[in-house]
């Protein structure tokens, strides 16, 4: 009966002797991560007063920085030489880190995070990712890498449009069997590039169709979609080459039928281009190929 108290006690003062062992492993990590957060603070400090012996002298005998393409550069002397050369080039220089995580790997700190460069009349601004290794030596926390990569921002939607942005304007086509006036926009909000087609055949009433063209990120290629005043609609994936641009595209006639074809535009010259329709299929009929000029309209007095 007396043995249960004492084994209880036995039991908490181990729990408690545990817990106490674990407290001061946290407070040498904290520590050390603080360390870690101090060097990086007089790297920023070195930096911004273009101290390249100092920055130089905060890297291992052979110690890395490794730039954004890939370059290598190892020890204290080529780091050195690296930075005066940059220092020189980019007098007044700032650099900004903004550390997201740092964490003890065995003997070693992880340090990662984005860095900002910002010239000196603040005009040209570069971002770049970087993950750090910090080794704790008898001088304090030193560098044995440091890596960067490249941050750019994803294209917005107009630049990945950018390469049809010549399609911009008024077009017309006019042949013996009709006229086809074509007309392309930006978006109000830039994101899309609108067509508007008004054809009026010599045989038949007038008819008009819009397009829709953008970049669809869910396959890095720039899409159409475009709509029939009778009802039928069609779907385009474009590629861009060099003299123009070559469309697969198929549709969904208002009768039910459907097509495919392959649209190949040609660039002439900032007022000219052609259109060719070639492996052209309507339900299960071929149909034969075709070629029009297009011509850009000179703009009127009230544009």
């Amino acid at each position: 009966m007396f043995f249960y108290p004492r084994v209880m006690s036995l039991m908490i003062a181990s729990l408690l002797l545990a817990g106490g062992s674990a407290r001061p492993a946290q407070a040498q990590e904290d520590a050390a991560i603080a360390a870690v957060r101090k060097s990086e603070d007089q790297l920023v400090t070195a930096f911004n007063a273009g101290k390249a012996d100092v920055l130089a002298g905060m890297f291992l005998p052979k110690g890395e920085l490794i730039d954004e393409e890939g370059k290598v550069y190892q020890g204290p002397q080529e780091i050195k030489e690296l930075l005066s050369t940059f220092f020189k080039q980019f007098a007044g220089a700032k650099l900004a880190l903004n550390v997201e995580s740092v964490r003890l790997v065995g003997p070693v700190a992880i340090d990662e995070g984005t860095r900002t460069m910002t010239t000196a009349d603040g005009g040209v601004k570069s971002q770049f990712r970087y993950i750090a290794v910090w080794a704790k030596t008898d001088k304090g926390w030193q560098l044995a890498s440091l890596r960067d990569f490249a941050d750019d921002p994803a294209p917005t939607p107009q630049e990945n449009l950018q390469s049809l942005a010549w399609l911009v304007g008024d077009w017309i086509n006019e042949g013996a069997d009709g006229k086809v006036a074509i007309s392309y926009r930006w978006s109000d909000d830039k994101n899309f590039l609108l067509g508007e087609f008004q054809i009026n055949s010599a045989d038949g009433a007038p008819r008009k169709s819009t397009q829709r063209i953008g970049w669809d990120p869910s396959i890095g290629r720039i899409r159409s979609w475009l709509f029939e005043s009778d009802g039928g609609f069609a779907d385009g994936f474009w590629t861009v080459v060099e003299d123009g641009i070559v469309i697969k595209s198929a549709s969904v006639n208002s009768d039910g039928t459907t097509s495919t074809a392959t649209m190949n535009i040609t660039i002439k010259d900032k007022d000219h281009y052609t259109i060719e329709g070639t492996d052209r299929i309507v339900g299960d009929n071929l149909v034969e190929d075709f070629e029009i000029t297009v011509t850009r309209q000179p703009p009127t007095a009230n544009k």
